[in-house]
C-alpha cells in the first residue's frame, strides 16, 4: 500500500513538473514582471484553450500532489 503511494506520488510530481513547464510566459523582461501580475489579477486577458486546460490540469495535479504527500506522511510516520 506504502510503495504503491509512494509511486503515485512520483508520477504526480512528474507531472506537475510537465504542466508548469509547458505553460506559456505571461510576458518577458522586467516590465513583464511588474505588469504581469496585475493583469493577470484584473483578468485583462483571459485563458483560453490549451491554456486554460494546462492551468485547470495544474490546478488538479497540484491537490492531488498535496493531498498524496500528506497520506504518505501519515503512512510513514505510523509505521
Amino acid at each position: 500500500m506504502e510503495l504503491a503511494l509512494k509511486i503515485i506520488l512520483v508520477i504526480a510530481s512528474l507531472g506537475l513538473i510537465a504542466a508548469v513547464l509547458l505553460q506559456p510566459g505571461k510576458s518577458a523582461g522586467l516590465s513583464g514582471a511588474i505588469s504581469g501580475g496585475a493583469e493577470h489579477l484584473f483578468g485583462k486577458k483571459k485563458a483560453r484553450g490549451l491554456e486554460l486546460f494546462l492551468s485547470r490540469l495544474t490546478m488538479g495535479l497540484a491537490v492531488v500532489f498535496f493531498v498524496l504527500s500528506l497520506v504518505v506522511a501519515y503512512f510513514v510516520r505510523g509505521a
